[in-house]
């Protein structure tokens, strides 16, 4: 054994959506600030500027919208962690600014974008 971890195929698959992701905001306009900001709260797969606004994003995966499609994939424990991992962010700086929490479903290559997909309330 090399000491070289290996991803999991679902690993591969979900950093694979979280690159496409990244690559489809980056084309509409939104810089990258960080990607899997991660803390014991939970984590945040991409975090980006939307203009003045601060957009925590949330990827998933999906094939098909069977089980509700993506939105519906993150549960309500599921926000909540994501919500805590962003106020655990936002503590970091010294100023908060304007803040979104989007989803980004990728299914096949495409990406959906839902702008406000859930907020922190």
């Amino acid at each position: 054994m090399n000491g070289i971890a290996h991803p999991t195929p679902a690993q591969a698959a979900g950093g694979a959506a979280e690159e496409k992701a990244a690559e489809f905001l980056q084309a509409r306009g939104l810089a990258i600030v960080t990607r899997n900001y991660r803390t014991k709260a939970g984590e945040i797969d991409l975090i980006v500027r939307d203009g003045a606004t601060l957009v925590f994003v949330e990827v998933r995966m999906r094939s098909g919208s069977s089980f509700g499609g993506a939105l519906a994939s993150i549960t309500p424990r599921k926000r909540r962690r994501i919500i805590m991992a962003a106020r655990q962010y936002l503590m970091r700086l010294d100023r908060v600014p304007p803040c979104r929490f989007d989803v980004v479903a990728v299914d096949s290559g495409d990406c959906e974008w839902m702008r406000g997909a859930f907020d922190a309330s």
